[in-house]
């Protein structure tokens, strides 16, 4: 057993992590959890494949199954290409298979992060902080929240980005991925002791959450030039709603997770009524909210 502080020793090799984590598994019949577990493997090599990620899929490390979820490290030379396309085609894969099945709905979390992690083909590999952290990331309340918000038939897929994957990817423009279509949010986990800045991406988000300023995939240049614009109004006219803090196209909030446009709390809206179906979801400081929920009326502020 290592004694920490004593001597240097050799820096693990950086590998990329990918989880994901499946809505509602433990709300499924017993006789499910197996074929569901089995599926959702499957389904994410489907879109690695139909992503072009071929090399990535035959060459995992540490690969392992959760239960209601896999989890895998891959060579930090591919994340530029998990973050776009594979997300986007992910979330189509998704999409496809709901609407044809007649089982239950795989609508899935995701968490992609990177740091140092042994990995020398021995016991233990791919254990430490950085892996903690991916399970964390995939656990926590924004992403969990925003959805359990959003429309089970249009939104099959929701994302969290490290701040590391952020910075050296996204910021760095290596990935199609562009940062107006990303949201920051302070990421916590009910009952630990975590809490880290990342970056939600939502490759199809329901009309609930493209009214809070959440961008579906399918904008134009011209509607990103757009969204700029509107951004540089913002900083002109920062809000002065306790409690939120406005910066260019991202904003923070004490919980819950952060939008653009207007948002207090967890998640503020103005629009049309909205149902939610499913079972108990935590909101932070919002609604526990048991089975089906109708909410307001045309032009409530939800």
């Amino acid at each position: 057993m290592p004694a920490p502080y004593t001597e240097s020793r050799p820096l693990p090799p950086y590998r990329a992590l990918f989880a994901v984590d499946a809505k509602d598994f433990t709300g499924l019949p017993a006789v499910q959890h197996g074929p569901v577990s089995q599926l959702i493997p499957e389904l994410v090599d489907q879109a690695l494949e139909r992503a072009g990620l071929h090399a990535l899929r035959d060459s995992k490390r540490f690969p392992a199954n959760t239960g209601d979820g896999v989890v895998f490290g891959f060579d930090p030379v591919f994340l530029p290409y998990v973050l776009w396309p594979f997300l986007g085609v992910l979330d189509d894969v998704l999409g496809a298979y709901n609407r044809q099945s007649v089982g239950p709905r795989i609508r899935l979390r995701a968490s992609v992060h990177v740091g140092p992690l042994p990995d020398a083909d021995r016991p233990g590999d791919g254990n430490g902080t950085a892996r903690n952290d991916t399970h964390r990331l995939l656990d926590s309340r924004p992403v969990k929240a925003i959805l359990a918000a959003a429309s089970e038939q249009i939104t099959h897929l929701a994302a969290v980005i490290s701040q590391r994957v952020y910075e050296d990817v996204v910021l760095g423009a290596y990935t199609g991925l562009h940062p107006d279509r990303c949201v920051e949010v302070p990421a916590t986990v009910e009952g630990k002791s975590f809490s880290q800045q990342a970056w939600l991406y939502v490759p199809s988000p329901s009309g609930n959450l493209v009214q809070a300023g959440v961008q579906p995939r399918e904008e134009t240049a011209d509607a990103e030039a757009n969204a700029e614009a509107d951004a540089a109004s913002r900083e002109a006219a920062p809000a002065t709603q306790p409690g939120t803090r406005y910066s260019g196209n991202s904003q923070q909030v004490n919980e819950g997770a952060a939008l653009m446009g207007n948002v207090g709390g967890d998640f503020t809206y103005t629009g049309r009524s909205t149902s939610y179906h499913g079972s108990n979801q935590h909101w932070g400081s919002g609604d526990n909210v048991t089975g089906d929920k109708q909410v307001g009326g045309p032009g409530d502020r939800r």
